[in-house]
């Protein structure tokens, strides 16, 4: 049995369907304008004829390219990876979210030579709106870009003076959450480990120093810059330690990985936690659950994060203005303090 000719092209399967061009396109992309009836014909008739319209052209020709780009820019901590736990969780929750509503992901990591990085991305017409994961130190680049180009949405810290719109944590509030907690564990010398040169992490800081002010214990904090790459930060985290002077109580961490970098350079340095240092993090990844000991830590939401970038940006991309998203932070205790 001879298999039915291939249809090239939408003309060719109008002509044999008996109907124009452009009934063939809406049947295809199940317009409501055309019959159920109808559809369902032209889409038997394409199905044994092997055809499969050109999305490509389709998109080009209503200016969309079917695709939503994300964005990591690493300005001030250039050794960061895709692979960083905090990262990869949130890239999974934002692909399920963007394929759920049939658009495609492309991700980039750039790590910011000049300041037209974010222009080049957006004025590429390789997607139809930007999501970018982290501020860094980019924010004024940022701002820039948003007041000429709507359809864009950050992760990080939020600030009233900022242009563009941005879904995060109350990370001031979550810092004060963090340092009161070992407050409440009786630690009066706490260390900050983490580089505030991000606007998050500052906003951490300043919530932890503010609730040690508030006890009465402003001399108590010492600030360490520690990397957010794990075993940079592990490096970093054991030579502070190892000198033995001025050693803390208690650790805030300003992410779960460093939380974690701390625990190891602390179980080889033979300093047990949550007896002699206590230990909290920020971010409640799902591997806090498995450290020994199990991560106390500061949650924010990723899941309900993830979802209210996508919603923010398919909203701008309508045409609608809309707020930043401000979520509130939870003290998840574990065995760490």
């Amino acid at each position: 049995m001879t298999p039915p000719k291939r249809i090239r092209n939408i003309k060719e399967l109008a002509e044999l369907a008996g109907v124009s061009p452009g009934t063939v396109s809406r049947a295809l992309s199940d317009s409501g304008l055309i019959s159920l009836k109808t559809r369902e014909r032209i889409k038997a008739m394409a199905a044994a004829h092997d055809f499969r319209p050109n999305i490509m052209a389709r998109n080009l020709r209503i200016q969309k390219t079917g695709a939503i780009g994300v964005l990591i820019p690493l300005g001030h901590e250039t050794g960061q990876h895709i692979s960083d736990p905090f990262f990869i969780t949130l890239l999974g929750l934002l692909a399920d979210a963007l394929t759920e509503r049939g658009y495609d992901l492309m991700l980039s990591r750039v790590i910011p030579s000049d300041n037209d990085w974010l222009d080049r991305v957006v004025d590429s017409g390789r997607v139809d709106g930007l999501i970018v994961i982290g501020q860094s130190d980019q924010s004024a680049v940022l701002d820039r870009v948003a007041a000429r180009y709507r359809p864009l949405v950050a992760w990080g810290g939020y600030s009233p003076d900022h242009v563009h719109c941005s879904v995060g944590s109350d990370n001031f509030k979550g810092g004060q959450l963090a340092a009161g907690h070992l407050i409440a564990r009786g630690c009066e010398r706490i260390a900050f480990f983490g580089d505030p040169t991000g606007l998050e992490i500052g906003q951490r800081l300043a919530g932890c120093r503010a609730a040690m002010e508030q006890a009465g214990l402003g001399e108590g904090l010492t600030v360490f810059p520690a990397h957010l790459v794990a075993d940079a930060a592990e490096s970093d985290i054991a030579a502070f330690l190892g000198t033995g002077q001025h050693r803390p109580q208690g650790i805030v961490a300003a992410s779960d990985v460093v939380a974690m970098s701390a625990l190891r350079a602390l179980s080889e340095l033979g300093i047990a936690v949550p007896d002699d240092i206590k230990v909290i993090g920020y971010d409640d990844l799902p591997l806090a659950e498995h450290t020994v000991p199990r991560l106390t830590t500061v949650r924010q939401d990723l899941t309900r994060g993830a979802d209210a970038l996508v919603d923010l940006l398919f909203r701008r991309i309508a045409g609608e203005e809309t707020d930043s998203v401000v979520m509130e932070p939870e003290l998840v205790v574990r065995l760490s303090t």
